[in-house]
């Protein structure tokens, strides 16, 4: 199955990762890269409803992570992985990822 994860700040700034080689992620770990990844940004819940949804976690990571790590080449493991973690975590082939006004696609 083809899956794909698009990144963007703005129309200027779009990073797509396309997963046709890489290897699915199975939910928990996805579930578990996404709760370290949460812990290593020092991530703070978006909205306060008791609990951390996994749309906001997606969300956070990347807004904490900044656009440096999808687009710089020393970060292309990390985004990939972000990525795969997406797919899985979201349960969806293809999902789109706006930063700047904190929304998901699919």
């Amino acid at each position: 199955m083809h899956n794909e994860v698009d990144v963007s700040w703005g129309e200027t700034a779009k990073y797509r990762f396309e997963l046709r080689d890489a290897q699915p992620m199975d939910i928990e770990a996805a579930r578990a890269w996404f709760d370290a990844q949460f812990k290593a940004f020092d991530c703070e819940i978006i909205r306060s409803v008791g609990k951390v949804l996994s749309v906001d976690k997606v969300l956070t990571v990347a807004q904490a992570a900044g656009e440096d790590y999808f687009s710089k080449p020393e970060h292309r493991e990390w985004a990939m992985n972000f990525a795969r973690a997406t797919c899985a975590l979201l349960g969806r082939p293809i999902v789109r990822v706006d930063v700047p006004s904190l929304t998901i696609g699919y």
